[in-house]
């Protein structure tokens, strides 16, 4: 089987959490009506870096997605003086390995604004070696705690790599070479497969655990002793494009 270009574009187609601050404190913000938008509390900074821990950086996603799920918005700052200050600057509690995915946008899935999130982007949300080299800075240079791998349903660049160990698909310019890191999810999908399961999804879950894994037991040389002690956490995520809901494992 051949995929065309145009058949690769078609084929794309939590209670709430107390919000810790500074010395350990949690702040909890009041539920707003259905509909309204909100500002969560600032994220504390000292030394040009986050104050979040992992745990802390992970309950603050999480309140984030539940407001978005809730229709609850969060108003972000990106007004001019928001700008100015991290001009020189940033400090993001959390970096997002995510899919390059129209429709998955990590600022609003989490109700983040300017200079809080460190997002790498590639179909399929894999790291290579620029993603690593990404990650490597985000953590070890702007003092990021929290690394979250977000797949998502119906990713195309799944259902392509699907297409690949099913049918043979032949895919076109680069789109072969890029999806050849999601193929040993889709085979150990394939390889687990229960009749009535859907394998894109199940491989996009697996894709997501092995990228996780990878990351957990890296051996880089600038952050893998903090990933590998606990001091930076790596976990998984899977957004339904449904229902707006992040869904978080291997935490």
């Amino acid at each position: 089987m051949s995929l065309s270009r145009r058949d690769m574009i078609k084929t794309g187609g939590v209670g709430i959490i107390g919000l810790a601050a500074v010395g350990g404190s949690v702040a909890h913000a009041a539920k707003p009506k259905h509909g309204a938008s909100a500002v969560l509390p600032p994220i504390p900074q000292a030394d040009g870096k986050t104050l979040f821990t992992a745990d802390e950086a992970l309950a603050r996603l999480k309140e984030g997605n539940r407001r978005f799920v809730a229709d609850q918005p969060v108003q972000a700052d990106i007004s001019s003086k928001r700008r100015m200050a991290i001009a020189q600057g940033q400090a993001p509690f959390a970096a997002i390995v995510s899919c390059s995915d129209s429709r998955v946008g990590p600022e609003q899935l989490f109700g983040a604004g300017l200079g809080e999130l460190f997002i790498v982007r590639t179909a399929g949300n894999y790291v290579d070696t620029a993603g690593m080299g990404s990650l490597e800075f985000g953590v070890a240079s702007l003092g990021a705690p929290l690394i979250v791998v977000l797949g998502h349903e119906r990713c195309g660049a799944v259902k392509a790599a699907a297409a690949v160990v099913k049918e043979n698909a032949k895919l076109p310019g680069s789109l072969g070479p890029m999806v050849e890191p999601i193929i040993p999810a889709v085979l150990l999908a394939k390889s687990e497969h229960t009749e009535g399961g859907d394998l894109v999804e199940e491989a996009g879950h697996a894709n997501v655990k092995r990228v996780v894994e990878n990351l957990r037991a890296t051996r880089s040389p600038v952050i893998g002793d903090s990933i590998q002690s606990g001091k930076v956490k790596v976990v998984g995520a899977y957004y339904d494009l449904d229902t707006g809901t992040v869904d978080f494992f291997d935490v």
